[in-house]
């Protein structure tokens, strides 16, 4: 009786470990596959290299205004032409624009807000690409920026009246900077960057690349549109999250950089 037990015990053990080497085998066929895609849809380091420098280039011309618009806004001197500017985009009542700027604006809100980078970065690890996707994790971290400048500035957030609507949200923290904003531009501008930097074909690198450069200069006048932010707010989280982007671009170049000399 102990030594049918032990056979069929043997035997079970020896199934067991077979079906779990199925498994893994199936596992890293479906990897392997997966790479094999990636590798022949992206361009070589080298090439990725050299559209980077492009990408920086655009960048860096964005630098150079935050800390004045931190100045003024601080010294509490944009009232009026944050009134004005708000209000005359808010004068556009077409149903269709507020419907767009509803839709761009959903992705940074909670929980959306948390998934989507998250799924992003955690799909580029499993296809190996752990470069990208440490640095994006990076270019994510804009939130963090974002939420320690709002307990410093704690700028009031606009107030629904006469002059101006406010879109029923669930808003934390103060106006200054636009959280939205921020993250928009680091987390997608990087994703763009990358994608303008590794995809092969050109009408999907295409494709993608304006697809997620739209959400991120929309982004700026929904947060406006909706009465959110004021637009100062918005203008210094575009030229805040572009000195973060610029900074993430360039250490991904001088990573991939020497991964091409080694």
């Amino acid at each position: 009786m102990d030594e049918r037990q032990t056979t069929i015990t043997e035997a079970a053990a020896r199934a067991a470990a077979e079906a779990a080497s199925g498994v893994a085998d199936a596992a890293g066929e479906a990897t392997r596959a997966a790479r094999e895609v990636v590798d022949a849809q992206t361009v070589s380091p080298r090439v990725a290299v050299a559209r980077g420098r492009r990408a920086q280039r655009v960048a860096l011309a964005a630098l150079g205004g935050f800390a004045a618009i931190f100045l003024v806004v601080r010294a509490d001197r944009t009232g009026a032409f944050d009134v004005a500017a708000t209000m005359k985009l808010q004068r556009q009542r077409i149903p269709l624009l507020a419907r767009l700027m509803a839709v761009v604006s959903w992705p940074g809100f909670p929980p959306q807000s948390r998934i989507l980078p998250a799924t992003v970065i955690g799909s580029m690890w499993l296809l190996r690409l752990r470069l990208e996707a440490i640095l994006q994790t990076v270019a994510w971290s804009t939130g963090l920026i974002s939420s320690g400048l709002k307990v410093f500035m704690k700028r009031p957030r606009p107030v629904a009246g006469h002059d101006v609507r406010v879109a029923a949200a669930t808003l934390g923290g103060s106006s200054f900077p636009s959280g939205h904003v921020i993250t928009y531009v680091g987390n997608y501008g990087f994703l763009a960057f990358l994608a303008a930097s590794l995809i092969r074909p050109r009408r999907w690198r295409r494709g993608i690349v304006g697809l997620l450069a739209a959400l991120v200069g929309l982004v700026g006048p929904s947060r406006i549109y909706q009465g959110h932010h004021w637009p100062t707010d918005v203008l210094a989280s575009y030229l805040l999250g572009t000195s973060w982007l610029i900074a993430v671009t360039s250490l991904y170049r001088r990573l991939k950089e020497r991964s091409v000399r080694d």
